[in-house]
């Protein structure tokens, strides 16, 4: 576990600030400290997909297919250029990004979306 920061903050006043106006962007409430999302693991479109505070989305898709009676497995990397900017936990969980209308970075996911994750890493508890 890491402890709590957003990218683009340069002091823990900023990300607190930062934190709360990304949760009113994104129309959910702020979590408190000790219960702020570093990471979330979740599937989409038969993908497995991480949102990581700080990184780019990333996931890998594993197909199978049976080719002259063998069955023979391919995993395909996937990427975004969307990076993480803060994880709401909640029922469904929602992530923010860099991506349209806060930058100018186009990207295949709305922002902010919403998802139930598979997996979570929270950040250290103050």
């Amino acid at each position: 576990m890491a402890a709590f920061f957003l990218p683009r903050a340069s002091d823990d006043d900023q990300a607190e600030r930062l934190y709360e106006a990304l949760a009113e962007f994104a129309g959910c409430e702020p979590a408190p400290p000790g219960r702020r999302v570093q990471a979330i693991a979740f599937t989409q479109d038969g993908a497995r997909w991480v949102a990581e505070v700080g990184e780019e989305l990333r996931g890998q898709r594993t197909t199978q297919q049976l080719r002259r009676g063998e069955l023979l497995e391919r995993t395909e990397m996937l990427a975004s250029t969307a990076r993480v900017l803060a994880v709401y936990p909640g029922t469904p969980f929602v992530v923010v990004t860099d991506a349209q209308p806060i930058t100018g970075t186009p990207s295949e996911w709305a922002n902010p979306f919403t998802t139930q994750p598979v997996d979570v890493t929270w950040f250290d508890a103050p």
